[in-house]
């Protein structure tokens, strides 16, 4: 067992190294921290970042889906998710993922990717043509 400081070290190398544009260095320090915290949930977005750009695409997006399934609304781990699979070319899941990290956080490169010409969610008590109210 590796002590705190040496957790904490070995991820911000690996956040040094995924600058550097070296995933694998980065996989192989995250993966003795995950292996000694577990729920990391920053650990394991900065691993699932690591393994798309060292293009493993299955490990990105089991990654990318275990954050997801613990923070629901995280907008980023949605819009790199979909990402990962439009790299996979599987598109129609990746326009969903697209949609709700716009939908999470309307930021301008997630409205694009979403396909949406401009997003602003409705002002409360707004009624929504959609719903039919």
């Amino acid at each position: 067992m590796t002590s705190p400081e040496t957790n904490l070290i070995q991820f911000r190398a690996a956040e040094r190294l995924l600058e550097a544009r070296d995933p694998r260095g980065a996989v192989h320090l995250l993966d003795s921290v995950i292996e000694e915290h577990p729920d990391h949930r920053g650990a394991r977005l900065l691993r699932a970042r690591a393994y798309f750009l060292a293009a493993r695409l299955q490990s990105a997006e089991q990654e990318f889906q275990w954050v997801l399934e613990r923070e629901p609304d995280n907008a980023f781990a949605h819009f790199a998710l979909a990402r990962t699979l439009q790299r996979a070319s599987r598109d129609d899941e990746a326009r969903a993922h697209f949609k709700l990290a716009a939908a999470l956080n309307p930021r301008p490169d997630f409205v694009e990717a979403a396909g949406f010409d401009d997003f602003a969610p409705p002002a409360p008590g707004t009624p929504d043509e959609d719903l039919g109210n």
